[in-house]
């Protein structure tokens, strides 16, 4: 009885450990409405208003943003690319290919190719980003360790993640199979716009960092 209670004692940790894996799988945000779809087209977006920078700062920052973070860190040698540059209208656009792990173990990787295009439109003060045409090449060949780009399954989000495809019929629970697809893509679009707002962030606060030592060193020099 003892040696049953120990055991028993002993997988409770675990036991805690599984049931807060499988809550964070459900967890809201991955829920009903967190995949939006427009026009049949699963679009994600995101504006923001950034105070203290002018239309072509806004331009500059985020060209910077999507090419050096996004385009640049792409798959080598895959679609990435830029699409369009326009200064005059404030809008930004590329597709992007990039590696979506689920899971790496020892002798054991599974990923897929996450293929998007992302649409940024800035000027009056606000930054607007889209994260649209989403779709992924699954279970590729690979040839001497390395992935070819050939074969495998390729799923388009609309067919794939929504909350028709992925979500129980009571809206409830993510379903497996998709649903690792479904949560990846959530997480990686909401750090996509989170570290554009964190970069503005930084961009703010050096700015303000600026005029505060130009204040100082112009008092410095101030003859009464």
């Amino acid at each position: 009885m003892k040696k049953i209670i120990l055991i028993l004692l002993l997988l409770m940790p675990v036991m805690a450990m599984a049931q807060k894996a499988k809550e964070d799988k459900n967890a809201p945000k991955y829920l009903k409405g967190a995949v939006p779809v427009e026009n049949g087209i699963v679009t994600f977006s995101k504006t923001f208003r950034v105070p203290g920078q002018t239309d072509a700062q806004l331009y500059e920052n985020m060209l910077f943003y999507v090419k050096d973070n996004l385009v640049v860190k792409g798959i080598e040698d895959a679609w990435t690319r830029m699409l369009s540059e326009g200064k005059e209208d404030g809008v930004i656009a590329a597709r992007v290919e990039e590696w979506m792990v689920f899971s790496k173990k020892f002798l054991s990787l599974d990923q897929t190719r996450f293929r998007y295009q992302i649409n940024v439109t800035t000027g009056q003060g606000a930054v607007k980003i889209t994260v649209t045409q989403v779709s992924y090449l699954y279970g590729e060949e690979w040839h001497e360790s390395k992935p070819t780009g050939m074969g495998g399954e390729i799923y388009r989000a609309e067919e794939w993640i929504t909350d028709e495809h992925a979500l129980n019929k009571k809206g409830t629970k993510v379903l497996s199979g998709s649903g690792k697809f479904r949560r990846k893509t959530i997480d990686r679009v909401n750090e996509i716009f989170e570290n554009a707002m964190d970069m503005f962030e930084e961009k703010v606060k050096e700015e303000k960092s600026r005029q505060q030592e130009t204040k100082v060193q112009k008092r410095q020099f101030v003859v009464e």
